[in-house]
């Protein structure tokens, strides 16, 4: 097996960054395994402390095959670093694992990531593995295939990123053309559509949306799992697009994941309901606003 280097990207969150690599090292293939760290520059005076802390830690870490690390010089942005970082590392390797700062992996996250990108290397339908499940719905199997990309902890080949279209107006003009924006909402049950919107709009500089219409568009699937190896940590409103809430919380499973050969290659219409049905549950209005008053009575006024 060729080992898919790992990507790492941070900012200003020293203490995060520690947890997210103190676990990957528990993972028996990160000694066999290289590290790509992108580094981004202080967007305001006032990060740039933290950013340098950060950039400390990293010059420190071992336990890896290799380290490289990419120090921008200025503010590049989330969106701007892993499209530059994956576009480039994918090029060079033919395959990436993706991981951002705030993010836990369990023991056996690098060894199910390396098996599916092995398994379904020559599968053009299959073009995104996802480590991370946030339904915690126990009728989920293991692993199980669904149009849809999440961002917490992913892998892909070169073969599937060069679908990835960065133009947000472009992807929506299909979307509304080929009438699949109630399909892509998950039946109208979460406003991915209004994300892209949004994007579109400067009001948000999300790449996953656009990985995720990308994908979409030309009908290609995500291998996703059932048992979550990715935890995310950034919900302690110390990142740009986590609030506080819960919302998306995981339990690690610390035991290894058979990667299976799927077959036929077909979405798995009872997850994609578990999906629908997760988010009629925590995106309504009433769900929305009990959050928001539960998070206010604690002080937590993220978004």
């Amino acid at each position: 097996m060729t080992l898919a280097p790992i990507l790492l990207f941070v900012y200003n969150r020293p203490q995060h960054v520690k947890r997210c690599i103190e676990s990957l090292l528990q993972n028996e293939l990160a000694s066999q395994s290289k590290l790509f760290i992108y580094s981004d520059g202080a967007r305001h005076e006032s990060d740039e402390a933290e950013v340098k802390l950060t950039r400390n830690f990293i010059h420190t870490i071992s336990g890896f095959e290799s380290v490289e690390i990419v120090e921008r010089e200025t503010n590049r942005g989330l969106a701007a670093n892993i499209i530059d970082g994956v576009s480039t590392q994918v090029k060079a390797y033919g395959r990436v694992i993706v991981l951002e700062d705030d993010l836990v992996v369990a023991p056996y996250f690098l060894q199910f990531m390396n098996d599916a990108l092995t398994t379904y290397q020559d599968d053009d339908k299959v073009g995104h593995i996802q480590g991370c499940d946030f339904t915690q719905d126990p009728s989920l199997p293991d692993t199980f295939l669904i149009k849809w990309t999440g961002s917490w902890g992913w892998a892909t080949w070169e073969r599937a990123w060069k679908h990835f279209n960065p133009n947000g107006s472009e992807l929506l003009k299909q979307l509304e053309d080929r009438k699949l924006t109630y399909t892509f909402d998950f039946n109208g049950k979460y406003g991915y559509t209004r994300m892209l919107r949004r994007q579109i709009e400067g009001k948000n500089n999300s790449w996953a949306i656009r990985w995720n219409a990308s994908l979409f568009l030309q009908d290609i699937l995500s291998l996703n799992v059932g048992k979550s190896l990715v935890q995310n940590e950034g919900f302690d409103g110390s990142g740009t697009n986590c609030g506080g809430g819960g919302l998306y919380g995981s339990t690690l499973w610390l035991h290894p994941l058979k990667v299976n050969c799927i077959e036929p290659l077909v979405e798995n219409q009872k997850a994609r309901k578990v999906y629908m049905a997760y988010y009629a549950r925590t995106n309504s209005f009433c769900a929305k606003a009990l959050r928001r008053i539960k998070r206010t009575l604690k002080g937590d006024f993220g978004a």
